[in-house]
């Protein structure tokens, strides 16, 4: 094979790829309907149901014109030599493999990121704006912008530098070194990620004594789950949307409820949400989940490993030497397609995990809370109501809510 065919098969998936989102996009544009479903009547009014249409479609319309930006900003890069430029000019600066590396992925990323900035802007300030939900102040997505750099910079860096280090001094036995060094860094960030990560962009508060910590630990109890650390988290303070989720492990397992939820919503239906989240623990999905996660990191570095040993897949690209970075970017594009099908694999893995902890949820709460609250939040965010099968069954981690509370009434019923 030679560099010119290489490029064209990536070509050739980029250009399928962003025709398959497209298609899948517009797709789920015709499902949309005019007519309220029967199970949503009383908690959607016509003119709420109205803005949910609406909304759907203002972000369809976005979505195509960011998604043409971002394909046509990559033909460009392919075309000009982008990725070569970069690569020159990096080698330019530094003979460090390692620094190379850093300097690389760091313009590419900072860029990226700036071309995009412009498309965040708009979501956030116009478009969320327009319909609710935005509560982000100019300053705080400045320093949210800021912070997210920095963190980039320090951990990123520091685990792109581990990386190379390790492939320029293991040979063959990279992979498997720098599968370990990345599984041991996930498991660092799933145990320590409430404590460490969440306090550097939103403040958490203990739940304070009360119906609704006495409410959830009533559940964790008859669930026979040790909970002690249960937080409020200022969700408020970027969006109206309501969320709660459960994170860690061993004793630094935690659930934090964003304040709009609590705000939102009864004790039941609080407690209901949370029995939700504890069955992710008690059914071992966060287990399963770490775990799936890890066997698939292992099997992406290895293939890596495989294209690491060639000076084509840098060639393609326009490279005049190998190396470590030019051969990741041709990589990441070439395992598109079969990432998209770990994707999908994952996803129905998940919907399966989401019916299973409602089941354990409504076996705990008082009937019809777990219900009251899926559509109370389906109303609060304006959820898409009839999703197209398909964009389900590619996109979708949760099933759509329809099919979600014709499972809960079947049970209850039962």
């Amino acid at each position: 094979m030679t560099p010119g065919i290489l490029f064209t098969i990536i070509l050739i998936i980029i250009i399928a790829g962003f025709v398959f989102d497209q298609w899948i996009n517009y797709l789920n544009t015709t499902t949309l309907s005019n007519t309220l479903p029967e199970s949503l009547k009383g908690f959607y009014d016509e003119a709420t149901y109205s803005r949910q249409q609406d909304y759907e479609k203002v972000n369809y319309k976005f979505s195509l014109v960011s998604d043409v930006f971002s394909f046509a900003a990559m033909l460009g890069m392919l075309f000009l030599g982008g990725f070569a430029w970069i690569d020159e000019l990096v080698r330019s600066w530094s003979g460090s493999a390692i620094l190379q590396s850093i300097l690389f992925f760091g313009i590419l990323g900072f860029a990226s990121d700036l071309l995009g900035m412009p498309f965040s802007i708009y979501h956030t300030f116009v478009i969320e704006e327009r319909f609710g939900f935005n509560k982000t102040t100019p300053k705080t997505f400045i320093i949210d912008k800021l912070k997210g750099w920095l963190l980039a910079a320090v951990v990123g860096g520091g685990i792109l530098s581990l990386i190379v280090f390790i492939y320029e001094k293991s040979g063959s036995w990279f992979w498997v070194l720098a599968w370990i060094s990345i599984s041991v860094f996930t498991l660092f960030i799933s145990y320590f990620y409430t404590t460490l990560l969440v306090p550097l962009f939103n403040k958490l508060t203990p739940l304070p004594e009360g119906e609704l910590r006495n409410a959830i630990e009533q559940i964790a109890t008859r669930a026979d789950f040790s909970l002690k650390d249960i937080s409020i988290m200022d969700g408020s303070k970027r969006s109206t949307r309501g969320n709660a989720y459960f994170s860690g492990f061993g004793r630094k397992k935690s659930i934090v409820l964003f304040d709009t939820l609590v705000q939102e919503h009864s004790v039941d239906e609080l407690a209901a949400v949370l029995a939700h989240e504890i069955g992710h623990y008690k059914k071992k999905h966060v287990l399963k989940g770490l775990i799936s996660g890890t066997l698939q990191t292992g099997i992406l570095l290895f293939v890596l490993s495989l294209l690491l040993k060639s000076p084509l897949p840098a060639q393609s690209l326009g490279a005049t030497v190998q190396s470590f970075h030019m051969s990741v970017i041709a990589f990441g594009i070439l395992y598109s397609p079969v990432s998209m099908i770990l994707g999908i694999m994952f996803n129905s893995i998940s919907r399966k995990h989401e019916y299973e902890a409602d089941r354990f949820a409504v076996g705990l709460s008082k009937p019809g809370a777990l219900q009251e609250a899926l559509k109370r939040l389906s109303v609060k965010n304006l959820s898409n109501l009839t999703p197209h099968p398909w964009y389900v069954f590619i996109h979708y981690s949760h099933p759509a809510l329809l099919q979600r509370l014709a499972a809960i009434n079947n049970q209850e019923s039962a």
